[in-house]
């Protein structure tokens, strides 16, 4: 099957992956209304009016200290610590209110799996908020692994969680694929070895400049990372 149009300059990935690694917030998951929202109720129970949506958006990808480091710029560090804490909680209310997939996203994981070229995730959320979101999706049945932000003692853009993954479904690391949407995904992939994609359509702030980042590729939209994804040849087994 041909790369569909628009796909054709990708000529550092060559073959087929081994495997093929996904970053979850961004990436897979549109998380950013329950996470934004999380914030939002933060600053309303802190006499604050909520902030614009596509403000927060943005800071989605750098996790709970991002948005809260956004939502409470002036914070000390003892109170900052108290609304992190707030915050998670009430995200854990609303963990998959309005989250939805990306279009396209299921139907390319299942040609993947169809295709036999194992897919998992690695994510630096904690794994006490990353099993029932992928639970609620039942991504737990079907990704060949998922890495969680402590799952071990390094994160992203520590290389380990990368190398563990790929150790987990026995693929060589310079054979697989690791798409995401933040520089320390890159950075991460690099060092582990492996091939890496920004999507550009994750949660980017403004003051960064991704096509800078050592990536192989740039994915514009979720249907162009579907699209890519469908187009990869049956694995040789």
């Amino acid at each position: 099957m041909p790369a569909p149009s628009g796909l054709n300059a990708y000529p550092r990935v060559h073959g087929t992956p081994r495997a093929v690694l996904f970053d979850l917030d961004g990436t897979l998951l549109d998380t950013a209304p329950d996470m934004v929202a999380a914030l939002n109720q933060l600053r309303r129970e802190n006499a604050r009016e909520p902030l614009p949506f596509a403000q927060a958006r943005a800071f989605v990808s750098h996790g709970a200290k991002a948005l809260v480091r956004l939502g409470f710029p002036q914070a000390d560090a003892q109170f900052f610590e108290a609304l992190r804490v707030r915050y998670l909680q009430i995200y854990r209310t609303m963990l998959s209110v309005e989250t939805t997939v990306y279009a396209g996203v299921d139907a390319a994981l299942a040609h993947l799996e169809a295709d036999g070229i194992p897919w998992g995730i690695v994510t630096n959320k904690p794994g006490w908020l990353t099993t029932p979101l992928t639970e609620h999706f039942a991504w737990h049945r079907r990704a060949g692994v998922i890495v969680s932000g402590d799952t071990l003692t390094e994160r992203k853009p520590h290389p380990a969680p990368l190398l563990h993954a790929a150790r987990q479904l026995r693929a060589p690391a310079a054979d697989c694929v690791y798409i995401g949407d933040a520089e320390r995904d890159v950075l991460a992939a690099r060092a582990a070895g492996m091939k890496a994609l920004v999507a550009l359509f994750g949660y980017i702030p403004p003051d960064e400049q991704p096509r800078k980042w050592p990536a192989c590729h740039w994915l514009e939209s979720p249907q162009q990372m579907a699209d890519w994804l469908r187009s990869l040849p049956r694995h040789a087994r």
